[in-house]
């Protein structure tokens, strides 16, 4: 699925203006995770963590922090790129453009079943599983359309959400 140019421009600012979580939103996504899948979440890059953490506020507000986990792990292949601000902004416009690029092009292109794979392996829920796999792609089976509505709601970027909400 290709999104919107919008969604990239806003993704683009959401990445290049993140700051590091606080000690308060470690400790709720320490609440949201098992300790090892905490661990893990503190491998991704700081952008990573913030547009998580905001997603997994947006589930939970609306009385689903079971969806958090989901939420909070969804971009966990994209550590494994080794991209920068300005890679991830050449990866995904050539991928946009057709163009294959390199390894860290094709890890960060397929980030969704890389860290999919990667939390399948450590007996990770399915749907934290499931929405890793999928999120840029279309609804499986395995995931209920209400959730998956408020999961792919929650992958986008605060301001555009609200754009988008007509708030």
């Amino acid at each position: 699925m290709t999104r919107a140019p919008f969604h990239l421009v806003a993704r683009f600012f959401d990445v290049a203006l993140s700051k590091p979580l606080d000690s308060t939103e470690r400790a709720a996504i320490a609440r949201w995770l098992d300790p090892d899948l905490f661990e893990l979440f503190r491998e991704q890059p700081t952008a990573d963590q913030r547009h998580a953490y905001r997603g997994a506020l947006h589930v939970v507000a609306a009385g689903r922090a079971d969806l958090a986990p989901a939420v909070l792990l969804h971009d966990i292949g994209k550590r494994h790129s080794g991209l920068g601000v300005f890679g991830r902004v050449a990866a995904t416009l050539a991928e946009q453009m057709g163009i294959r690029g390199g390894n860290s092009f094709r890890i960060h292109r397929n980030h969704g079943p890389i860290g999919a794979d990667e939390l399948a392996n450590r007996d990770t829920d399915d749907i934290v599983v499931d929405f890793a796999r999928f999120h840029t792609a279309e609804r499986p089976d395995s995931i209920d359309p209400e959730s998956w509505d408020l999961l792919r709601a929650a992958d986008t970027p605060p301001k555009t959400r609200a754009l988008l909400s007509g708030r």
